[in-house]
């Protein structure tokens, strides 16, 4: 009896231990982070740099100069109203007027400005007066006539309205109105026609303010033609007019 208690003690013992010993709990592990790899920094490409210059700075108009550049880091380099250039060089330039010059230099780091200006002195021209008789002769045009007349024709009377409106703002000048015909009929007949034509232009530029006075008449009648190439109609038009022509 004694034996079987102590039998019954040690069982209770044994499975006491062994029911302490299942419940106890390892503590998990705990897990570790990855270390981040080591990155090295890349290096910025280097900035590009230009210089640019003319020599001389001032040239009379039609006097050459020399445009000269200077870069680096740069992969493209233009300079404006010349084009792409190398990384170096110089250029002989001729402008004709005062000009700015623009470079432009490109490359993985950026890009970068440079320019350079050149003054060209352009001479003053010289203003000279006309002469009177210049100035005749651009503005008193001929005035011309159908066969055998001496009206003046519709499309003629502009060109007497401006000769008449100059003759009245430069009263200095004096005139000789040339009465011409072309080379038919007589002599005398055409001498009379001629002046017929130049005494009606006097009536109307005096209607026009230009006095009797300045303007003398001659009538060549068909003596001075302007054309004797061909006997046609387009010479003999060339023939029948009344003739300006400035006064000594």
């Amino acid at each position: 009896m004694k034996i079987r208690r102590h039998y019954a003690i040690a069982v209770t013992f044994a499975f006491t231990l062994a029911l302490t010993t299942g419940c106890k709990h390892t503590p998990p592990k705990t897990a570790q982070e990855p270390t981040a790899p080591t990155i090295t920094p890349k290096t910025a490409p280097p900035s590009p740099s230009a210089t640019l210059k003319v020599t001389p700075d001032t040239v009379d108009k039609g006097q050459t100069a020399e445009l000269s550049w200077n870069t680096s880091n740069a992969a493209t380099i233009s300079i404006d109203g010349i084009g792409n250039v190398s990384a170096t060089g110089s250029k002989t330039i001729t402008p004709s007027s005062s000009t700015t010059y623009h470079l432009t230099a490109t490359g993985e780091g950026g890009s970068t400005d440079a320019s350079a200006r050149i003054t060209v002195n352009v001479p003053t021209a010289v203003v000279t007066n006309p002469t009177d008789e210049e100035l005749f002769a651009q503005n008193v045009k001929d005035v011309f006539f159908s066969y055998d007349n001496f009206d003046i024709r519709q499309e003629e009377m502009q060109t007497v309205t401006r000769d008449a409106e100059f003759l009245a703002q430069h009263p200095n000048m004096k005139l000789v109105i040339e009465g011409h015909c072309d080379e038919r009929g007589s002599e005398a007949y055409n001498l009379g026609l001629g002046e017929n034509r130049a005494t009606t232009i006097k009536n109307t530029l005096m209607q026009h303010g230009v006095g009797a006075d300045r303007i003398k008449v001659i009538s060549y009648g068909k003596e001075k033609p302007f054309c004797s190439s061909a006997e046609n109609e387009s010479c003999w038009q060339q023939n029948r007019r009344a003739h300006f022509a400035l006064a000594n």
